[in-house]
């Protein structure tokens, strides 16, 4: 097996989906309703060409940039995903280990199955913590708490949760919530066991009272001043593809916009995340560094996100891809596979730095489109 390694993304898909449960599989892979979005994720980039310059000395490529004051090797950082321990008895305790391996920033998802104190003890390197806001704020504020006490540099919250898509999949597969390590002792514990993915099954109060619980469909813009109150750590807004939201972001002290669709779970038919990204970008002006998420499978497409005004790209299923199929070191592989394809994607671009992956070294739709007027 180690003599005969996957050798790109799509492989590790692969042998993650032999190697899962179907129910664990879906649940890690599938999307809101009809998936266009699912799919637009990745074919979006396929869309966008490349216009590499030649002839110049590429010996020395630097892919290292600088986030919120962290410099850091490489642009590619682990987005936060959820129960990675379906992916993998260690759970995000690998995943930690395999980012920190490769000097890369991780995210710790709110939906973990290994505990804040567990991850933060289980290697040195810089890490953010995903949060939801709870209808009880008492919860939210106690877990961002434990995260800054952890060593957590930055709160990343996603907003575009009020209430959970509807992920037909998951309904079919009847899948059940994993436990939620963190919400242990701030939650009767069996609602947490037993409720079930999707509100839309209705299938039992335990699932009702857990969604009811769990995400607040009152949350606005009131609520990242309250979570600004309560920490003095940067905050990060994910789930943001519009200008309008871009800039009422900005306003509300956002130290980052992050340009996402939840992996295509939440709504379907909304844009592709590097389709919006560009509008983001131009609204944002310069004033926050923009990140985006969502269907990188190869370093092309992160050499394009750049190019688009991304400072930095942040790469979800891929990860569990490779957790499923070889765990700590499957992911680990993942990471380094999607630097080296960066690595040579600039150099046949002839781009030397990350500050040379200018916005003429793509070619999207939209230019294609204007060229013919």
């Amino acid at each position: 097996m180690e003599n005969n390694l996957p050798v790109n993304i799509r492989e590790y898909q692969e042998l993650a989906k032999k190697a899962l449960p179907k129910m664990h599989y879906d649940y890690i892979n599938g999307g809101a309703e009809d998936e266009h979005t699912l799919r637009d994720n990745i074919a979006a980039y396929g869309r966008i060409l490349l216009r590499p310059r030649v002839l110049v000395d590429v010996s020395n490529i630097d892919m290292s940039i600088n986030l919120l004051g962290y410099d850091m090797p490489s642009p590619i950082i682990v987005a936060p995903t959820g129960s990675h321990k379906l992916a993998n008895p260690e759970g995000e305790v690998a995943t930690a280990r395999a980012a920190a391996a490769c000097n890369t920033l991780m995210v710790l998802s709110f939906s973990a199955s290994c505990k804040i104190e567990e991850v933060a003890s289980s290697c040195d390197a810089i890490r953010f913590y995903q949060l939801y806001v709870f209808k009880n704020r008492d919860i939210s504020a106690t877990l961002v708490q434990r995260a800054e006490s952890h060593g957590f540099k930055a709160i990343v919250l996603t907003v575009d949760t009020p209430m959970l898509g509807r992920r037909e999949a998951d309904i079919r597969n009847k899948m059940v919530a994993p436990a939620n390590a963190n919400l242990e002792g701030l939650m009767p514990i069996d609602d947490l066991d037993t409720a079930h993915i999707s509100h839309l099954q209705t299938d039992g109060s335990k699932l009702e009272k857990y969604v009811r619980d769990t995400l607040d469909p009152s949350l606005s813009w009131k609520d990242v001043e309250w979570l600004k109150s309560i920490t003095s750590l940067p905050i990060l807004l994910k789930g943001i593809v519009t200008a309008e939201d871009a800039r009422k972001a900005v306003e509300a002290g956002a130290a980052s916009i992050i340009v996402s669709n939840h992996g295509a779970r939440q709504l379907d038919y909304a844009p592709a995340t590097i389709s919006a990204l560009e509008e983001v970008v131009k609204a944002v002006a310069g004033a926050v560094p923009v990140l985006v998420d969502g269907g990188v499978r190869r370093g092309t497409d992160v050499l394009k996100a750049l190019a688009l005004g991304a400072r930095a790209v942040m790469v979800g299923r891929p990860v569990l891809y490779g957790l499923a199929a070889r765990g700590q070191a499957g992911a680990k592989h993942v990471i380094e596979m999607l630097n080296r394809e960066l690595e040579l994607a600039m150099a046949l671009c002839g781009c030397r730095s990350v500050a040379e992956i200018t916005r003429d070294r793509v070619q999207t739709e939209g230019d294609r489109f204007r060229s013919l007027l």
